[in-house]
């Protein structure tokens, strides 16, 4: 049904009947949603006057640099670090996990925290690090396995990042045009969509919660342009997976385990309130503060790397000098071009260039 040529092929033609008459710009913040848009070459099926551009949707590529050097140094002081495998090729400010494990280092990859919680306690004569990364998605299960009480050889690097504040920063920049917002699908179902309502009322900017199949992404294309028509709002295309209210269970136990603080985001820099730390009451599972790490001042990007102007929806990864030349899938520079959510990686194996 969500590929049915003749309902998308219906669908395009509403689109192309409230095309406007000026450029706008569309903007979604999933790795998820490029991937789709991407692959089944949606961009090619809207009309010129319409772009839709990719924000700080990829986890994996906002993690700042200092923060993998951090899992790095674990790595050279004895612990075993576990993670996710999108996380080992991508660079630290002078080498990867990857480089870190082929230089004798401790990784291991893992699918879930739930993997990493039972290797810990299999081998209870070691000292294991688990970096977490994710948006609001991944973070519950974390905070989940926290409240359970893990193994005491098991400590957490968290590198948990909060769309929402993204979102209100990019609407600050002033060489950015944003005409409306795609939202993630994956994210509203823990946060609910009302989380994303902020951006309509006090922005008026059109605001659609989306999900992943083709379709999903043209009818919230299609509704965001009713909307710059009728009057901006929150619409709910994902309302199958999506509530108003969200999983209100998970968001107890975020509260319970986490407090929000400004955070770092690779090739941005510091938002404020967007970004997860363990509270004071679970130290002891904070492996920053349980471990006396020391590391140099940390460097996100490589001369010559445009993947923060990638990530910020500045530019298409094509408009990079180093864009499968210098920097390839099997050899990345930039973070980018590592996960298969990172817009440079799905470009290079899905755009028709």
């Amino acid at each position: 049904m969500f590929k049915d040529p003749v309902l998308t092929q219906l669908i395009v033609s509403k689109i192309k009947d409230l095309v406007p008459k000026a450029h706008v710009k569309f903007c979604h913040v999933c790795g998820t949603h490029e991937f789709a848009i991407t692959r089944f070459g949606l961009r090619s099926l809207l009309p010129p006057a319409i772009e839709v551009i990719a924000g700080p949707g990829c986890p994996v590529c906002v993690v700042p640099a200092g923060e993998i050097d951090e899992a790095i140094w674990f790595t050279q002081h004895g612990l075993t670090v576990m993670t996710f495998g999108d996380m080992l090729r991508v660079p630290g400010t002078k080498m990867s996990l990857s480089d870190a494990k082929a230089t004798g280092g401790d990784v291991r990859i893992v699918y879930s925290v739930t993997d990493a919680v039972k290797m810990a306690m299999k081998e209870p004569d070691k000292n294991f690090v688990f970096f977490a990364i994710g948006f609001e998605t991944t973070a519950p299960t974390v905070a989940a396995e926290i409240l359970r009480g893990p193994p005491e050889n098991l400590s957490f690097l968290t590198s948990h990042r909060l769309i929402p504040p993204a979102m209100k920063l990019l609407l600050g920049i002033n060489d950015i045009q944003i005409d409306g917002f795609i939202c993630p699908g994956h994210v509203a179902t823990i946060i609910g969509a009302d989380a994303f309502s902020i951006f309509p009322e006090t922005h008026n900017m059109p605001t659609v919660v989306a999900g992943f199949e083709p379709m999903d992404i043209l009818m919230a294309i299609l509704m965001l342009l009713k909307q710059m028509k009728y009057g901006a709002r929150l619409d709910n295309e994902y309302a199958r997976s999506v509530t108003k209210e969200g999983n209100v269970k998970a968001q107890g136990i975020l509260k319970e385990v986490f407090d929000v603080v400004d955070g770092g985001w690779r090739g941005i820099g510091s938002i404020p309130s967007s970004a997860y730390r363990l509270k004071s009451e679970f130290a002891d599972c904070d492996a920053r503060l349980r471990y006396n790490i020391k590391i140099e001042p940390a460097r996100d990007m490589v001369p010559g790397c445009s993947c923060h102007l990638v990530i910020l929806g500045k530019i298409n990864p094509s408009s990079c000098p180093m864009f499968l030349k210098v920097c390839r899938p099997e050899h990345p520079l930039g973070p980018c071009m590592v996960s298969h959510e990172g817009t440079c990686n799905i470009w290079s194996r899905h755009a028709q260039l």
